[in-house]
């Protein structure tokens, strides 16, 4: 198929964009705004290919969406871009309703336009909001409690309106916390790996006791795949790795596995609004024919060797722009911490 991701030079979307390509064997063009999770060395392997185009830009850009559809006679569209970040939302949730709502509309709309066949809303569990006990259906109500997953909520549910007033064939995936290489600094997991590697403190949230379900992002990614190929259009898909933790335990491991000691924790203040649990069921993926493969255990492992091995990948993000934001975001939280 020719398929447009957007986002895929983001953590999932570069991810997704080299498994369409070297593994399936479809074409796509790769569109991505470039913010600061985004990351041209992510996908410069592919540089060269045949079956890839990469185009800088915005999926809020009209005219360049239409073009692209068009252009490229697009069959496929998978909707990956996105502000992700929950910490970001808080600061600035302008930029998330932008991205993630009106952004989402403006792709959707042109697809439905070009006469594109398949349309996949990468989401997020967090719409859910927090789940005290149980896990979250496809069918639930959606409870979001950030401005970042109230931007993804937005998005959702403007992308499955299409099927209920055009027939237009969208689906939508709802993925738990993923992991693996790549991934922005900012994140949980690589924040804490890279700081443990420079011995720095791992700033951790409130207890540290919110829990969160893990998948590796090949798994996350197979799954899209999946989804877009036998979805059946206008329905939801709830993506997770079965690997439910505490944040506390996910930290503790990560120091063990690069034998630092665990003084390294530091608590600090929880962010306003901080979720205490997600968790999905995946049973209507299963029967789909999917399910995940990476024990948790040995894709953390994989995961921390990757960030020990690739040191200038990180780095750089790490001493930009990024410090700023950190220090922002922490310093005033570590000094109070002691």
């Amino acid at each position: 198929m020719r398929i447009l991701v957007t986002g895929g030079a983001g953590f999932i979307g570069s991810h997704l964009v080299r498994r369409l390509i070297v593994r399936s064997g479809h074409d796509v063009v790769n569109l991505d705004a470039l913010k600061y999770s985004g990351n041209p060395a992510n996908v410069e392997d592919l540089e060269g290919n045949a079956s890839y185009r990469f185009v800088h830009g915005d999926i809020a850009d009209q005219l360049l969406v239409e073009r692209l559809l068009r252009e490229h006679r697009i069959e496929a569209v998978i909707n990956a871009a996105a502000e992700t970040h929950v910490d970001r939302s808080i600061v600035d949730p302008g930029s998330f309703a932008r991205t993630d709502v009106v952004g989402t509309g403006i792709l959707i709309e042109e697809a439905r336009r070009a006469g594109v066949a398949r349309f996949l809303q990468v989401s997020t569990d967090e719409v859910y909001g927090s789940v005290e006990t149980g896990t979250s259906t496809e069918e639930d109500r959606l409870a979001p409690r950030s401005p970042y997953s109230a931007s993804k909520a937005g998005g959702d549910l403007l992308a499955l309106s299409y099927w209920t007033t055009y027939r237009f064939p969208v689906m939508v995936t709802r993925g738990s916390n993923t992991y693996g290489s790549h991934q922005y600094p900012e994140k949980f997991i690589p924040l804490f790996v890279t700081n443990a590697i420079d011995d720095q403190p791992l700033p951790l949230y409130g207890d540290g006791r919110q829990r969160r379900d893990w998948l590796a992002v090949g798994d996350h990614c197979a799954a899209i795949e999946h989804v877009l190929l036998r979805g059946e259009p206008g329905h939801i898909y709830n993506v997770g790795g079965g690997n439910e933790r505490e944040n506390i335990a996910v930290a503790e491991q990560l120091l063990a596995c690069l034998n630092k000691p665990k003084g390294l924790i530091r608590f600090v203040q929880d962010r306003p609004g901080h979720d205490r649990r997600y968790a999905v069921d995946c049973r209507k993926l299963e029967r789909l024919g999917w399910k995940p493969t990476v024990r948790f255990d040995e894709g953390l492992k994989a995961t921390i060797e990757w960030y020990r091995k690739n040191e200038a990948w990180w780095r750089p993000i790490k001493s930009g722009a990024f410090r700023q934001y950190y220090e922002e975001q922490y310093r005033k939280r570590l000094q109070e911490a002691g």
